[in-house]
């Protein structure tokens, strides 16, 4: 079971993680959008991880909404409404629930990425961080019957795999897509953060 204090660690992970590859993630939007990915989303949860901090919010939907509002004020381009919306959808699926299991952690994540396809129209092989979550919840949805543990291990392998597989992709979305041919032969920066994300629930709730 995932409760609060699993949900605030994976926040921090995250965090953590792109602090750790904000350059990696400026060269890879740098190559295909306005640079200013891997800044954007660091500034946007080092204000979330302060906000939760300050707040001490009182169950896992309050956390999520929290991280959501921060992004959405704090974060520019398109990283910061798509991943808000994620939050702010993943949020009122958590409902009032003091832990998740398998099945809630898989509805929470289906929530927000609902919201981001509805938000970001884009679809599967756009080139976008749906690259990433949609590999990932069709393995979650394969696999919560063995528990939290294995089905988020592969739900982050998948999302890897969905990440790598927007290499030789055109993309039909976003800044990226303004390029045309030319965005082929590099990694979608947002499928890229999407995987950071899973794979820092991976390493703390398996």
């Amino acid at each position: 079971m995932v409760g609060l204090e699993e949900i605030i660690s994976w926040l921090k992970n995250f965090r953590q993680r792109l602090e750790a590859n904000k350059d990696y993630l400026t060269r890879l939007d740098s190559a295909i959008g306005d640079a200013d990915h891997g800044m954007n989303m660091c500034r946007g949860f080092n204000a979330a991880v302060a906000e939760i901090e300050e707040k001490n919010p009182a169950n896992i939907a309050e956390a999520l909404k929290s991280v959501s509002m921060i992004l959405i004020k704090k974060v520019g381009g398109a990283s910061g409404p798509l991943y808000g919306t994620f939050f702010l959808k993943a949020s009122g699926a958590a409902k009032n629930a003091e832990s998740l299991n398998a099945d809630g952690i898989l509805e929470i994540f289906k929530a927000g990425v609902e919201g981001i396809q509805l938000r970001g129209k884009a679809r599967l092989g756009d080139k976008t961080m749906l690259d990433a979550w949609f590999p990932a919840l069709e393995a979650m949805e394969n696999t919560k019957d063995s528990g939290v543990g294995p089905m988020i291990q592969a739900a982050a392998a998948a999302a890897e795999k969905g990440m790598k597989a927007t290499i030789p992709l055109i993309a039909r979305k976003g800044r990226a897509s303004y390029l045309g041919e030319r965005s082929k032969g590099h990694q979608d920066p947002g499928a890229t953060s999407t995987c950071l994300l899973l794979q820092a629930a991976a390493e703390l709730w398996s």
